[in-house]
């Protein structure tokens, strides 16, 4: 008898529990075949609204209209649906505009579902257009290839930091000290040179460290590394990844446009 008041506090707090929580699954259909999508609970304001032009059929008739090889396959904008062959298809729409909602966690392995959004200097706030959305297409990278790339990211700020601590008063005192063979004191400062060197670069927010996540998927799966943090991921595919690859697959012009459409129907599932 004891546990029936937690019984009937369950009761009434499961259903709206479950239904925060519960998965939010779409299906983007197309005439090369269909692909189905995991929406992230984390994202609500990107999920939501995502959900609701759905519903509305604001997607639908719409085209994959930037198709790029081991990049992304872009769709939704209202702008490409009954588009004439050639047409340089623009962005969606001012009126549907998200708050960004860039989670750490996310990243652009492929099969991601992302929102587009204008640049920095006109968004400096990184406001999603969720008008229309992109799908990861990406590559497979080695560990080479990843360490490659924080290096060259890294390398330079490095040397910026190194220049800032590093100072010439700095560096004529341990040239004086080697001189005077004075090891204890030279490693004590040498040392200090290090650690603010090491601190700063820690702190620094635009050093690249991929995680364990990334450098997993990055290298089985896939994806497009350099958009991770810059672009907001509210979903991913779940079902029909060489629908992706169909897609992507495809011949293009000169705006990366495919030559044979793919028309979209978005429908939710659950």
């Amino acid at each position: 008898m004891k546990y029936f008041p937690l019984l009937i506090v369950l009761l009434f707090l499961t259903p709206g529990m479950a239904q925060d929580q519960a998965d939010h699954l779409v299906e983007i259909q197309t005439n090369l075949g269909n692909m189905r999508f995991r929406l992230y609970n984390d994202t609500p304001k990107h999920r939501d609204a995502f959900i609701q032009l759905a519903r509305e059929g604001y997607y639908d008739g719409t085209l994959f209209y930037r198709v790029i090889q081991n990049f992304l396959i872009q769709g939704g904008s209202k702008s490409s649906r009954n588009a004439a062959p050639g047409k340089r298809i623009g962005y969606g729409s001012p009126d549907h505009t998200v708050d960004d909602e860039i989670i750490a966690g996310h990243i652009h392995k492929k099969g991601a579902l992302c929102a587009p959004r204008q640049p920095d200097e006109i968004n400096p706030f990184k406001q999603s257009d969720i008008s229309q959305f992109y799908v990861v297409k990406g590559q497979i990278f080695t560990e080479g290839e990843l360490d490659t790339m924080e290096m060259a990211v890294n390398r330079p700020i490095r040397k910026k930091i190194t220049k800032e601590v590093y100072t010439p008063e700095i560096r004529a005192k341990l040239k004086q000290l080697r001189a005077e063979k004075k090891v204890a004191e030279f490693r004590e400062i040498a040392d200090k040179v290090k650690q603010d060197i090491d601190s700063r670069m820690n702190l620094d927010l635009n050093t690249l460290k991929f995680t364990e996540q990334q450098r997993k998927a990055y290298t089985t799966v896939g994806g497009y590394p350099d958009l991770d943090g810059k672009y907001t991921i509210f979903g991913e595919c779940i079902a029909g990844f060489n629908v992706i690859d169909k897609i992507a697959d495809l011949k293009t012009d000169e705006n990366n446009r495919p030559l044979t459409d793919v028309k979209i129907t978005v429908k939710i599932i659950q």
